[in-house]
């Protein structure tokens, strides 16, 4: 989170006015409840990408795999067999 907030170059007074803007905004009580929302947002989606990504190895594994011929049998191999 660091990085993002050195990649806009915001320093400590832009971030205080940003969280007392968002106060005002929302008011003291709903901010739990959006982080709350936030919170269950970024664990979905974390859910997500997980599922994708062993989705995505399972068919990389499926595809690695070596397939299975059956050796051609000749007439008299089947004959044997029966």
């Amino acid at each position: 989170m660091m990085n993002n907030i050195l990649l806009w170059n915001l320093g400590g007074m832009e971030i205080l006015l940003i969280v007392l803007l968002i106060v005002l905004l929302f008011g003291g009580k709903k901010i739990p409840e959006l982080m709350k929302g936030l919170g269950k947002g970024m664990k979905s989606f974390k859910q997500g990408v997980a599922e994708a990504e062993a989705e995505i190895k399972k068919t990389k594994e499926d595809i690695d795999k070596p397939v299975e011929t059956k050796k051609p049998t000749t007439d008299n191999e089947q004959k044997k067999e029966e």
